[in-house]
C-alpha cells in the first residue's frame, strides 16, 4: 500500500501546489501527480482510434528502453484484441493496477514531441483504459519486461475499415524508410513506427504466429543451462518464457498468463516447429535483398525442427522416470512429477524438479 510522503506534505505547505507536481510517491520511480499537473498534462483528444492505442502502447514501450517489441492483434465481430510484449525495464507486481488510475505515471520531467505529437507526460495507460473494454498488465516485473493486454470495442472505438492493406515504404533522400501511401491503419502505424525506430526489433502477427516466434527467437536467444534447469520461468524475460516450456501443457499455461491464449493442440504444434516464425516487421514487408550477399538464404542450412510424436515422448519420460529411481534410492530424492521433455532442432533437454528427503 502506498504512502504520502512527509518530504512532500512539507514542500506542499511552504510552497503551495503551484511549485509541486506529485501527490503520492507510489514506490519504484511512479508517483501519482497533484490535479493541477495532472490536468496541465492531460490531452483530451489523445485517444480518437483504436490505431492511436497502437501508437501510445509502443512509445510506452520505446520510453522503457525496450529492443524487441511483439504485437499480436485479432479481431472477433466487432472486439479488437491486442497484446503488446516487450524487453523494457518492466512493471512491479505490486502497481499492475495502479498504472492504470488516474495521475499515475514514472513520468516527471520527459515530455518530448515526436512525429505523433507530443509524449512523456504520463498516464497514457490510464488513457487507453478509458477508451477500451479491458487494460490490464498480463505480465511484468522489474527488468523482465512487460505484456499488456487490450480488448476494445470497435463500435464504440472506431479503427479503419481496411485492416489488411500493407503501407508502400521507398526510401527518401537520405536513404531512411518512410511510408509514403497507404490506409492509415494499425499496420500504417506499426510500419511507421518501424521505419521511425530501426533500431528496435517490431514484430506483428495473430496470438499464435507471435507464441511461435517467441518461442523460436527465445531458444536462439538462451543458453541450454537456461533452457535445461529454469525451475522457476518467472526469473526470465517475459517474453523469453514460452522457450522454456517443457511440454505442450506447459507452453499452453505460460501462454495463458502473458496474454497469448492457445489450446494444447497449437502449442504442439509449435514446439513440434510446424508453424514458422515472424521476420521482424520491416523485413517481412520488403524481404531480403538477394543481390547483397549477407542478406542471401544459406541454401545448405539445415532449417528442419526435429519431432518427436507426443506418443514416445510418453514413454521416453516414462523410462526416465524408471531411470532417475537409482539417483533417488542413493542420494535420498524424491522426483515431484514427470520430468520434462525439451525438444529443439539438434537437441533434446530433460528437466527433474526434485525434494531433497530430511
Amino acid at each position: 500500500m502506498s504512502q504520502r510522503d512527509p518530504l512532500i506534505d512539507f514542500v506542499s505547505s511552504v510552497s503551495g501546489d503551484a511549485y509541486l507536481k506529485v501527490e503520492e510517491a507510489l514506490g519504484d520511480g511512479y508517483v501519482r501527480l497533484r490535479v493541477p499537473e495532472a490536468e496541465r498534462r492531460q490531452a483530451k483528444h489523445d485517444i480518437r482510434s483504436f490505431e492511436d492505442i497502437v501508437v501510445e502502447l509502443l512509445r510506452n514501450a520505446r520510453d522503457a528502453h525496450a529492443r524487441r517489441i511483439f504485437v499480436a492483434t485479432t479481431r472477433d465481430g466487432s472486439l479488437r484484441t491486442l497484446t503488446m510484449l516487450d524487453d523494457g525495464i518492466g512493471i512491479p507486481s505490486a502497481l499492475h493496477d495502479t498504472v492504470f488510475e488516474p495521475r499515475v505515471t514514472s513520468k516527471l520531467e520527459t515530455m518530448v514531441m515526436d512525429r505523433w505529437g507530443v509524449h512523456g507526460r504520463g498516464m497514457a495507460l490510464y488513457s487507453v483504459s478509458q477508451n477500451v473494454r479491458e487494460a490490464r498488465v498480463a505480465s511484468s516485473a522489474p527488468h523482465r519486461g512487460a505484456s499488456i493486454a487490450v480488448v476494445a470495442d470497435t463500435t464504440e472505438l472506431t479503427e479503419r475499415a481496411d485492416q489488411s492493406t500493407w503501407p508502400t515504404v521507398e526510401p527518401d533522400e537520405t536513404g531512411s524508410l518512410r511510408v509514403v501511401r497507404g490506409p492509415h491503419n494499425i499496420l500504417r502505424r506499426l510500419v511507421e513506427f518501424a521505419c521511425e525506430h530501426p533500431e528496435l526489433e517490431l514484430y506483428v502477427g495473430t496470438p499464435t504466429e507471435v507464441l511461435a516466434t517467441l518461442q523460436a527467437l527465445g531458444r536462439r536467444c538462451l543458453d541450454v543451462g537456461e533452457l535445461m534447469f529454469c525451475e522457476d520461468l518467472e526469473r526470465l524475460v517475459v517474453w523469453q518464457r514460452p522457450a522454456a516450456c517443457a511440454d505442450a501443457a506447459e507452453l499452453e499455461e505460460i501462454a495463458s498468463v502473458i496474454g497469448l491464449p492457445v489450446s494444447e493442440r497449437t502449442a504442439h504444434r509449435i514446439l513440434a516447429g510446424d508453424l514458422a516464425p515472424l521476420e521482424p516487421l520491416l523485413t517481412q514487408l520488403l524481404g531480403n535483398d538477394e543481390s547483397d550477399p549477407a542478406q542471401s538464404p544459406d541454401i545448405y542450412r539445415d532449417r528442419r525442427s526435429l519431432r518427436i510424436h507426443h506418443s514416445d515422448l510418453t514413454a521416453f519420460r516414462h523410462e526416465l522416470t524408471k531411470a532417475f529411481d537409482l539417483l533417488a534410492e542413493r542420494y535420498y530424492l524424491t522426483l515431484r512429477g514427470e520430468p520434462k521433455v525439451t525438444v529443439a532442432r539438434d537437441a533434446v533437454n530433460v528437466r527433474f524438479t526434485i525434494e531433497k528427503e530430511d
